[in-house]
């Protein structure tokens, strides 16, 4: 049967490209289904700041009056002006495993990209940096985390048959903690305390860290301007953020280093993993959904890191051992067995580095594609 795409146009549209792989993957025990609410905020063009320098389509594939895949498009023109580029990108990329299916949404955002003047296609992307990257093409068999793109192992196959080739690898790791902190961690961070001048933020609640919120994205976009793709976030993307997570975090997994002037020097921000509380929840926060969460947030073994970044005056200083001295000291007063890395770009060595004093496990594996596109597609792609 023929492959039928339908653009979103509508709301109720919206809802069920949003809807789409929570039954694509009902069954699968490693995928970890994001907050719906979250997904339609991130998808909204009246919600979402990136709308502010993003273009973006959406498209279902049905097949047999069924609904059998979904993607979008998204033209990041900061992105664009940034690293003179002329890209379009592919996300919320899922599909049955058809290759039809699959070629047809492809063909769609490439059709569009050239017809807006763009030469090259890449993803999985979201609209910022913030959002899950990477098709996943090691550790299918690994839960996943909030936040991080999941996909069944047929997916890479797919991608690679329509004619994208590898762009960059992210990977990531399981870090085994220990019942006390490494001695090297600890002296180094001592070093770089005193040696810079500089303390922690001592804060007992979500709202003593507040203050510091704007900046420590501020230092976030210092720190990661130079990486793979990375675009700068803009203020009202800050306050979408700030005001989205910084009331729920715990203060003792997000140390903050400052320095003589009070100013952010670096820090970190982890998180209790609410990875088998939103399975639990089938990504609904209500009616139940956000019990499982508040127990995952008190009482874990588990805990996700998030973002790290140290100001670029302040590299090369071992800030980084204060972050990690930190966090291990709150991760064994709460008993935490187990850290989740999150994507690190495959040739960040410094990142990878800051674990050589602990037992870690390379367990995924996420991969950004790239396609040339220059010239005309055909319209209807694959599709009849």
């Amino acid at each position: 049967m023929a492959i039928h795409l339908k653009e979103i146009t509508t709301l109720d549209e919206l809802k069920r490209f949003v809807s789409f792989q929570y039954s694509l993957y009902h069954d699968n025990v490693f995928w970890v289904p994001p907050l719906r609410s979250d997904e339609l905020v991130s998808l909204r063009k009246d919600k979402n700041p990136a709308f502010d320098f993003c273009d973006a389509k959406y498209w279902l594939a049905y097949k047999d009056g069924k609904i059998v895949g979904r993607i979008a498009g998204i033209i990041n023109k900061k992105y664009n002006q940034k690293w003179s580029a002329k890209a379009a990108r592919f996300g919320w990329f899922d599909f049955i495993d058809d290759p039809e299916v699959s070629s047809a949404l492809l063909h769609a955002v490439e059709q569009w990209a050239t017809d807006n003047g763009m030469k090259r296609v890449h993803g999985p992307l979201g609209f910022t940096d913030m959002d899950g990257e990477g098709t996943l093409v090691e550790g299918f068999e690994e839960v996943s985390t909030l936040g991080a793109i999941y996909n069944y192992p047929y997916y890479p196959e797919h991608i690679e048959r329509a004619g994208y080739l590898k762009d960059t690898d992210w990977v990531e790791f399981e870090v085994t903690m220990g019942k006390g902190i490494p001695e090297k961690v600890e002296r180094l961070a001592h070093i770089a305390l005193e040696r810079n001048k500089l303390t922690v933020l001592k804060a007992d609640k979500a709202k003593d860290i507040l203050p510091y919120a704007k900046n420590i994205f501020h230092v976030l976009n210092e720190a990661y301007k130079d990486l793979y793709g990375f675009v700068e976030l803009s203020d009202r993307q800050i306050d979408m953020y700030v005001k989205q997570y910084f009331n729920f975090i715990n203060p003792q997994y997000v140390p903050v280093v400052l320095d003589a002037q009070n100013r952010v020097v670096a820090f970190g921000i982890a998180m209790p993993s609410l990875s088998r509380a939103l399975q639990k929840s089938d990504g609904h926060l209500f009616p139940f959904g956000f019990i499982h969460i508040l127990r995952a947030l008190k009482n874990n073994r588990r805990v996700d890191l998030y973002l790290t970044a140290v100001r670029p005056d302040m590299q090369n200083k071992g800030i980084n051992a204060i972050l990690i001295h930190e966090t291990n000291k709150a991760f064994i007063k709460n008993n935490v067995e187990k850290v989740e890395t999150n994507r690190e770009l495959e040739a960040n060595a410094k990142v990878q580095a800051q674990w050589r004093f602990y037992e870690t496990r390379q367990h995924k594996r996420r991969r950004c594609y790239t396609k040339e596109v220059t010239g005309s597609t055909n319209k209807e792609g694959n599709v009849r």
